[in-house]
């Protein structure tokens, strides 16, 4: 890729340029470079876009499951074509290393294929009734979906908003992060490029709640789905149940991870270390409270700060980085505020803890040890590179600290006792929990958390069933 791409909306099949509209400035945090200027969407434009969404859905609807399933099988095979294209995109706005945007598009591609699959796989059922009866169960697509998209997987969370209402028949209005347009718009072009109908799906950005209330406030709306911190998330479901739209919400968390002495620690070192730095820790379900049994608490810290301290931080697009900037100006100044809050509360700051350089949003990998429970990082989400780290000295003691907070998006725990890894899975509070593993989603398996985490579900067969309404149709004799 030479250049970063012209920015525009997406609506009735129409690029919609910036023309008098105002403007969002879309920054390289990197470089703090300006990369393009957003178009922003006023009234008459949300309101285009509802009516192509009221018009694409009476079209969708009835559209046979093997049109769907082409559309996305299609989109699939044409983002893998354009996959260094588009993991240059999300690099440049986003700040991710090259690596990782390539598999998230690798990701999106995979979710497009399976739910090409599930578009065949939309059952009813018929139920026993006596002669010249039928009753029947049907699954029929809810309605127009409002889709909200975050910025730090800004391929794969456009592909999960896009996806699924499409293979259930629905039509979609996405609002992509304004920080990184560019990724989603690819995402969608792919699946214009492969037959997806012009009225289906429509891409705006605008300020927030502007965007948000208009969109809910309409009745041609009838789902929202929206992927974003707990605070937004809670305003965004006042405002749909207004008209008791359906919501599907995923927001944030505060993942821990159970440590117990029976484990290897530089194995779950040399797979936790990575997985905690993977974009700059700005994942949702990143592991962060590390509670880790006594015996072994000062050796697992030494090693994570030794870890976090040999991390090349760097521009994404340099084949040598490891970890990238912050997505943006925001972030830097959150953690540093967190860090000195935890730091005159008692913790120990192990590795990093200050922002890196003089140019771009970069940040020290962090390891904090023993954090007290008040420190305000150990009850928001701190969505950053920052390990938090605690000793416990018993099982009960270890789950009640994991399930001590209000979020339950994901867990990881590390131990080689197998009943203990069944008590594990049953009580701690988590929509996903990885037991020596981190590797918690695929296309096929559900993503979603409980408690303040959220409700409902992306991915797997349950991602379609979140678009779809269950009917039954109950025929008597005729007389």
């Amino acid at each position: 890729m030479t250049g970063y791409p012209s920015l525009c909306m997406m609506i009735d099949g129409e690029r919609v340029a910036a023309e008098a509209r105002r403007t969002h400035q879309v920054v390289n945090p990197a470089t703090e470079e300006t990369l393009g200027e957003l178009p922003l969407a006023d009234a008459a434009d949300l309101d285009r876009a509802l009516d192509a969404a009221r018009r694409g859905f009476r079209l969708w609807r009835d559209a046979p499951a093997q049109q769907r399933a082409a559309v996305l099988s299609g989109a699939a095979s044409l983002l893998r074509q354009r996959a260094d294209h588009l993991a240059c995109a999300a690099t440049l706005e986003e700040g991710k290393t090259l690596a990782e945007a390539r598999m998230e598009v690798m990701m999106a591609a995979a979710l497009f294929d399976f739910y090409a699959g599930e578009a065949h796989r939309i059952y009813g059922r018929t139920l026993v009734r006596p002669a010249g009866q039928r009753s029947t169960v049907t699954k029929e697509p809810v309605g127009p979906v409002a889709a909200f998209a975050p910025w730090n997987f800004p391929i794969g969370n456009p592909g999960r908003k896009l996806g699924a209402p499409i293979a259930a028949g629905c039509s979609v209005i996405l609002k992509a992060a304004e920080e990184a347009p560019a990724s989603a718009l690819g995402v969608l072009q792919a699946l214009y490029d492969a037959g997806l109908p012009k009225e289906v799906a429509q891409a705006v950005f605008g300020v927030p709640d502007e965007v948000s209330r208009h969109l809910l406030g309409s009745p041609v709306i009838r789902k929202l789905s929206f992927t974003g911190s707990t605070a937004v998330g809670k305003h965004l479901v006042r405002l749909a149940s207004e008209d008791m739209k359906r919501t599907t919400m995923e927001l944030g968390g505060h993942g821990p991870v159970l440590v117990f002495k029976d484990t290897d620690v530089e194995a779950v070192l040399d797979t936790m270390v990575p997985h905690k730095f993977r974009n700059a820790g700005q994942v949702c379900v990143a592991s962060t409270r590390f509670l880790v049994e006594e015996e072994i608490y000062e050796r697992f810290v030494d090693g994570f700060a030794a870890r976090a301290r040999t991390l090349r931080v760097a521009n994404g697009l340099l084949p040598e980085a490891q970890m990238g900037p912050m997505a943006n100006a925001r972030r830097p100044a959150a953690m540093e505020k967190l860090i000195g809050d935890a730091a005159r509360r008692g913790a120990q700051i192990r590795a990093g803890g200050t922002p890196m350089g003089n140019q771009g949003f970069f940040f020290a990998p962090t390891v904090l040890s023993n954090v007290p429970t008040d420190a305000d990082v150990m009850n928001e989400e701190p969505f950053g590179p920052v390990a938090l780290c605690r000793p416990f000295r018993n099982e009960e003691e270890a789950i009640a600290e994991a399930n001590r907070l209000p979020y339950g998006l994901a867990a990881y725990a590390w131990t080689a006792d197998a009943k203990r890894q069944r008590r594990l899975g049953r009580e701690i509070e988590a929509g996903m929990i990885g037991i020596n593993s981190v590797a918690i989603g695929g296309a096929d398996a559900p993503f979603g958390g409980v408690k303040w985490s959220g409700h409902g579900h992306e991915d797997g067969p349950e991602g379609v069933e979140a678009c779809l309404v269950t009917k039954a149709l109950h025929e008597g004799a005729v007389p």
